[in-house]
């Protein structure tokens, strides 16, 4: 496909490939990538996962990922810098909604995979893509305008389906408070850092005494700060034995238990069954 000529902030590719050749790599440009067709796996900072038809990946500049194709696999790239929201391209509440979704625009796979979870975002998503697509190839008027603001929705419903895979059922207000806003962010960013997510460090990072930081919390979430961070990494724990070979213990290693025990004690009271029995369930069906 041709260039979109707005400083190379915004670029679609199209690629067939039945081998990928490339090795691990980042770019310094964001990716949307959409898996028009075909089958593998998809390696996205060395957690390999599979991907099929339908799945859509958000790649941040830092990420490193490459492809391996089991079925000769459409690739569809949006490819873009954060130029494409700036001032030339009017987009309502621009800035406010940049500040928004920094985290998960830069931080996007904290748990890699497959960003859209919700079925009926997904088709919408897909609806957009083909959208931006007509409009990249026919450039007619406010072209601009109309993929800049097309690929914002598609970032918010990537967004959105990011934090409730992160959040999960528990109900919370429609608007968060800004500051627990910035401590879930600060959370996700570091719970392979369990020193920087105690209480006590939480509290000294934002300027609260601990009593107050956890209340605080609870007012505007519905639960403790303990709760959604075990939530939160037991979440991890289920997402990386779906997706990696990493043992029980190597796990709680990295995410900060104190042994594997706990770890297994914690899971089976939140899931009814043991990290192995999970990962044994997987394998049989």
């Amino acid at each position: 496909m041709r260039r979109f000529n707005l400083h190379e902030t915004f670029v679609v590719h199209q690629y067939d490939f039945d081998d990928w050749e490339s090795e691990p790599h980042t770019h310094n440009y964001f990716e949307i990538i959409f898996i028009e067709n075909g089958s593998g796996f998809h390696t996205i900072n060395e957690i390999r996962f599979p991907y099929k038809k339908g799945d859509v990946f958000l790649l941040s500049p830092q990420d490193k990922h490459h492809f391996e194709i089991n079925q000769k696999t459409q690739f569809c790239y949006f490819k873009f810098t954060e130029l494409l929201f700036s001032d030339k391209v009017e987009l309502a509440n621009r800035a406010h909604w940049l500040q928004q979704i920094h985290d998960i625009l830069h931080h996007p796979n904290l748990m890699p995979g497959d960003v859209i979870k919700n079925r009926e975002d997904r088709q919408v998503v897909w609806d957009i893509q083909q959208l931006v697509i007509r409009e990249f190839n026919q450039q007619k008027s406010y072209f601009k305008h109309i993929i800049s603001n097309a690929i914002s929705t598609i970032l918010s419903l990537i967004a959105r389906n990011i934090e409730e895979s992160y959040t999960g059922q528990v109900e919370r207000p429609e608007k968060l408070d800004s500051t627990v806003s910035t401590i879930l962010s600060y959370v996700r960013k570091n719970v392979y850092n369990p020193d920087l997510i105690k209480s006590s460090a939480l509290a000294e990072k934002f300027g609260l005494s601990s009593t107050y930081i956890n209340n605080y919390f609870k007012k505007n979430t519905g639960e403790s700060l303990h709760q959604f961070i075990t939530r939160y990494k037991l979440t991890l724990v289920k997402h990386e034995l779906m997706n990696t070979d990493h043992t029980v213990s190597e796990i709680a290693f990295r995410l900060g238990y104190t042994d594997e025990s706990h770890l297994t004690k914690s899971f089976k009271k939140h899931f009814g069954n043991t990290p192995k029995g999970f990962k044994k369930s997987l394998l049989n069906s």
